[in-house]
């Protein structure tokens, strides 16, 4: 069995982001990128289940710039063994929409036969939570999102899933698209002769219209704007004074 994993070049989980100055977007220049966390996740799964011998072979794919061929490093570093790069776009700034995305997966998906597309869940750049389910749709495969456990078993998959009110257990028919939790696993990092080896494993590049997939953005984001400074608090000496300052705030 093959399996399909995702990735996207995001800025790094640890860097404090930046707004320009003229709200129009993030601002990139000089900023740290890495793989989307939930990415490493569902990446680390795919090698796992190609150690547990269920799986064959660990493809990662990513759509975005020619730079995001540095994600794909890292997910063979880690122990994909081979990449595909789809450069659809010249503009670190331009984010390739779920839709486009999920089009792109979709064609790529008809050319390997993958058993499992395992992604992650949402990208920490844009939070879109969307182009797994939309491959789903696309594919008339099960789907099961939000995994914090997957057992796969013959032809069926048991996934443990976070929902709201706690855990729910499902079994879907495969081929599925599975999106990942956090705590799913804990992915490993990739030793320096894992990073030697990825250099020399093969990545292909290729273009939207490759598989005929229109990219051109459909929403248009009209401002960007930092969350407001949080208001500091007010120290209160008594039970009583806290219930009335409670009260004037109109909260009890």
């Amino acid at each position: 069995m093959k399996v399909l994993v995702p990735v996207k070049r995001v800025i790094d989980y640890n860097v404090k982001v930046r707004v320009k100055a003229d709200g129009s977007g993030v601002d990139l220049a000089n900023v740290k990128m890495s793989m989307n966390p939930f990415d490493e996740i569902s990446v680390e799964q795919a090698i796992r289940l190609k150690e547990a011998g269920q799986a064959d072979e660990v493809i990662a794919v990513s759509v975005g710039v020619k730079q995001s061929q540095e994600t794909l490093r890292t997910a063979l570093a880690m122990g994909a063994d081979r990449a595909i790069l789809v450069v659809a776009t010249d503009d670190v700034h331009q984010d390739i929409e779920p839709l486009a995305v999920a089009k792109i997966l979709k064609a790529i998906v008809d050319e390997e036969q993958p058993g499992l597309v395992l992604c992650g869940k949402q990208a920490i750049d844009n939070d879109m939570n969307a182009t797994g389910q939309m491959l789903s749709a696309l594919m008339g495969w099960s789907q099961a999102t939000f995994a914090s456990e997957v057992e796969i078993s013959g032809d069926k998959a048991k996934v443990t899933r976070e929902v709201d009110g706690g855990l729910q257990t499902i079994e879907v028919s495969m081929p599925t698209v599975v999106t990942v939790d956090l705590r799913l696993n804990e992915p490993r990092y990739a030793s320096l002769p894992n990073i030697m080896k990825a250099k020399k494993k093969p990545m292909d590049e290729k273009t939207p219209a490759d598989y005929g997939v229109d990219v051109s953005p459909r929403l248009e984001v009209t401002g960007t704007t930092e969350p407001a400074t949080r208001a500091a608090g007010i120290k209160v000496a008594s039970v009583d004074e806290l219930i009335a300052k409670l009260k004037e705030a109109g909260t009890v």
